[in-house]
C-alpha cells in the first residue's frame, strides 16, 4: 500500500516549495501540501486567483488516478492477505473448497449450454461446434473432479484437525461428492458425453450418406449409434433424477454447504438430439 503515495505528495510538495520561491510565499505551503495533499487547490488558488484553473484541473486527474491506483493494491491485497491470520490448514481447506466452488460454478454452465445444444436439431455447420464443445466440456469435468478429490483426499488425510476444530462442513461437502448417489451421476455423465460425441462424430463424417443418400450401410451404423447414445440419454436422466432428490434431502441436514453443490439448473433433463 501507498506505492506512489508518497512519491506523488513528494513531488507536489516539491513543486509547492518551488511556487513559493517564485512568488514569495511562505514555505510551510510545501510543508502542509506534502502532510495532506488534498489541500493543494487551495494553495493553488491562493497564489493564482483564476490563473490557477488549468493547475487545478491537473491534479485533480492526477489525484484521482493516484487515489484510484492506491484503492486497487489496497483491494487486491487484502484480498490476497486475507486468510493469513488462519492456520495454515485451515487456510488451504478455504482454498480447496473455493476452488471446488468455482468449478462447480463452470460445470453448472457448461450443463446448462449442454442442455440447450441437445435440443437443436442436426445441421453440418453446426455438428462440428457440437463436438468442440464437448471436448471442452470434458476439461471442465476433469477440473471439477480433480477439485473434489483434492478436497475429499485433504480432509481424509488432517481429520483429527477438523474435528478438533468443530470443521463440520469441510465433512459435509466430503459426504456428498463420495455417495453412491452423485459418483452415478458423474460416471452416467461422462458415459452420456462418450456417446453423444461418438453420434455427433459419426453424422458430421457421412452427413451426406446419412441425410441425403441414404444408404443401407450408413444408416444401419447411425441407428446403432443412435440407440447407444439413447440409452445414454435415458441412463444419465435416470441418475440424474437421483441424485436430485438426495442432493434436495442433503440440503436440508446441511444448508451450509449449499454454495460447493451443484446448482438448480442442473436439474433438466436432457432431451434427445435430432
Amino acid at each position: 500500500m501507498y506505492y506512489i503515495y508518497f512519491p506523488y505528495a513528494l513531488l507536489l510538495s516539491g513543486l509547492m516549495l518551488f511556487e513559493c520561491y517564485r512568488k514569495k510565499h511562505p514555505r510551510w505551503w510545501a510543508v502542509v501540501v506534502l502532510l495532506a495533499p488534498i489541500t493543494t487547490p487551495y494553495f493553488i488558488f491562493k497564489s493564482r486567483k483564476t490563473e490557477g484553473m488549468i493547475l487545478f484541473m491537473i491534479f485533480l486527474s492526477s489525484f484521482t488516478a493516484m487515489s484510484a491506483y492506491e484503492f486497487y493494491t489496497y483491494a487486491n491485497m487484502r484480498e490476497k492477505n486475507k486468510y493469513a491470520h488462519l492456520p495454515p490448514i485451515t487456510r488451504q481447506v478455504i482454498r480447496l473448497s473455493d476452488d471446488l466452488k468455482q468449478t462447480t460454478i463452470d460445470l453448472d454452465k457448461g450443463l446448462v449450454k449442454l442442455e440447450l445444444i441437445s435440443k437443436v436439431e442436426s445441421r453440418i455447420k453446426e455438428l462440428s461446434n457440437t463436438i468442440d464443445f464437448i471436448q471442452t466440456l470434458r476439461i471442465i469435468m476433469a477440473k471439477n473432479q480433480a477439485s473434489i478429490n483434492r478436497l475429499v483426499k485433504f480432509t481424509t488425510d488432517y481429520k483429527a484437525y477438523f474435528v478438533k476444530k468443530d470443521l463440520n462442513w469441510v465433512y459435509q461437502i466430503q459426504l456428498f461428492y463420495t455417495d453412491r448417489n452423485v459418483m452415478l451421476h458423474y460416471k452416467s455423465l461422462q458415459a452420456y458425453l462418450d456417446n453423444f460425441e461418438a453420434l455427433l462424430a459419426y453424422t458430421h463424417t457421412n452427413f451426406y450418406n446419412i441425410t441425403e443418400a441414404k444408404t443401407r450401410e450408413h444408416l444401419k451404423n447411425y441407428d446403432e449409434y443412435y440407440l447407444r447414445y439413447r440409452r445414454a440419454v435415458d441412463t444419465h436422466n435416470k441418475f440424474n433424477v437421483q441424485r436430485i432428490e438426495f442432493q434436495n434431502n442433503f440440503l436440508i441436514q446441511y444448508p451450509d454447504i449449499k454454495p460447493y453443490l451443484p446448482g438448480k439448473r442442473q436439474t433438466e433433463t436432457f432431451l434427445l438430439w435430432e
